[in-house]
């Protein structure tokens, strides 16, 4: 797919990526307790007494949490275990107040899937590349540390400790930074789709752990670094360059590249080490004995296949093979979930698919650009754009004017119809009015006219621009063109 290569003193190198993305579970409450797993709150105020590991709790499964990592599994063609069990991965940290981590090591809820990524997704000929998943298990978060509220201690945050999340596995796939963050944003698009994660990276609720090793082009994999918890894809991608790089001058100064845990620190561009790499012996995995295995069954899988949407790669087809959208625009519109649901909504009142993409595309993204805002706080709803362009085609307004309208919606938040009736906005087509106006820009540009009865044609544009402003914009382009030909002949 891409020719990535480091260059050494020795010659090339070759950079072999895997990624485990760890992806929180929309839900309402954690994977085995009732308490909110929702994002934020004071200290300890999401904290139930299973989550706290007081004496005697139980964990019960939270059935939605298994359903979403099922639909994620599905989403990716992935092999969905109907059997599969948790285990406890024992490990000591002030933040984990169990001792242990339920997860799963030996029987994961998902299996085998793979992810097809395309490097350029606004390139319609940009190469395709399919990039295999190794498991989906289900897991439960830490806790948190926080190093800054006192001197001389550390306090713990028990808010996140037992919330949901799908460690996605990736295979040793990738060979470049891009790859890696091509496959990252397809990921997080899945599951945006899905609506499994809400994905969103700054807030810790989809982050990546790194594994980067370095080859000579074709050789044996070399060992690898895990770096860990990266909440970006630019990071993600910068995160490789700089490891991958790190362990090229190591190797060929005559050093070692060992198995072990690092951090990116993006402010210096380096990895620092922070443990060596434990294991799965070095946890002590075992069956947790408080959790009987997990059985699906078939109606509850049928339900999960269901109930998913139409996925990006089959809307992005279906944008360019039934709407007849550019690949550019169906890549766009596709990308991220909430602009092809914003889209969708847009069509469901009428409007035509090829004005419709055009002008979220140019006009709604770059006004939405200029005032700092998502496509979630657009002042302008599917609806109200919806009326705006129906205004257009039905020949109410001209492009120009609506130009003009849709300023004043951003402003006001009024709707479309009411400003242009409030304002005298509406196009004519009288043609009456127009003539005369016609009429009028002939006699005064006799110097112009005689040039272009003389064969100077590209001066029907110069006739249309002076008719249109001594019109203020009101009157019908198709109109004007009609009736100046006739003018411009006689």
């Amino acid at each position: 797919m891409s020719e990535y290569r480091i260059q050494g003193v020795t010659g090339e190198w070759e950079v072999v990526i895997g990624l485990e993305v760890h992806a929180q579970v929309t839900s309402n409450a954690k994977l085995f307790s009732g308490a909110s797993a929702a994002y934020g709150g004071e200290p300890n105020s999401h904290v139930s007494l299973v989550d706290a590991a007081m004496p005697g709790m139980l964990p019960v499964p939270n059935r939605e949490c298994i359903r979403q990592a099922v639909r994620t599994g599905m989403a990716i063609n992935a092999q969905i275990n109907k059997w599969s069990r948790f285990d406890r991965k024992n490990y000591f940290y002030a933040d984990l107040p169990q001792g242990y981590q339920i997860s799963q090591l030996y029987h994961p809820i998902v299996g085998e899937g793979e992810i097809e990524v395309i490097l350029d997704e606004k390139d319609a000929n940009s190469p395709r590349k399919t990039i295999g998943i190794e498991r989906i298990h289900v897991e439960q978060d830490a806790g948190k540390l926080m190093h800054d509220q006192h001197p001389t201690m550390s306090y713990v945050d028990l808010n996140r400790c037992g919330v949901a999340l799908m460690e996605i596995v990736s295979k040793p796939d990738m060979r470049s930074p891009a790859e890696a963050g091509a496959y990252v944003k397809k990921l997080r698009s899945i599951l945006r789709y899905v609506g499994s994660c809400d994905g969103n990276m700054e807030e810790g609720s989809m982050r990546a752990d790194v594994n980067v090793s370095v080859r000579k082009p074709g050789a044996e994999f070399g060992t690898r670094t895990e770096t860990k918890n990266v909440n970006s894809i630019r990071f993600v991608m910068q995160t490789i360059e700089v490891e991958a790089r790190r362990q090229v001058d190591l190797i060929e100064d005559g050093g070692t590249v060992v198995q072990e845990t690092r951090l990116f620190d993006p402010n210096k561009m380096e990895t620092r080490s922070m443990r060596s790499k434990e294991d799965a012996h070095d946890y002590r995995y075992f069956p947790d004995p408080d959790l009987l295995p997990l059985e699906l069954d078939d109606a509850f899988l049928e339900e999960c296949r269901a109930s998913l949407p139409e996925l990006p790669d089959a809307k992005r087809a279906r944008y360019e093979n039934e709407l007849g959208l550019t690949a550019y625009n169906a890549a766009v519109l596709t990308a991220e979930a909430e602009t092809a649901f914003w889209f969708e909504d847009l069509l469901s009142h009428g409007v035509d698919p090829k004005q419709g993409s055009n002008w979220l595309l140019s006009e709604l993204f770059g006004a939405l650009n200029k005032l700092g805002k998502s496509l979630d706080e657009s002042p302008v709803s599917p609806a109200q754009a919806a009326e705006l362009l129906k205004l257009v085609a039905d020949g109410t307004i001209s492009g120009s004017i609506a130009k003009q309208v849709f300023e004043i919606m951003l402003e006001t938040g009024q709707g479309a119809a009411a400003i242009v009736e409030e304002k005298g906005l509406k196009q004519t087509s009288d043609t009456g009015a127009i003539e005369a106006v016609i009429a009028e820009i002939l006699a005064n540009n006799p110097g112009q006219l005689e040039q272009y009865r003389g064969g100077k044609e590209q001066l029907f544009g110069f006739f249309v621009g002076q008719t249109m402003k001594a019109m203020q914009g009101k009157a019908n382009p198709g109109v004007v063109n009609e009736l100046l030909k006739k003018a411009l002949a006689s």
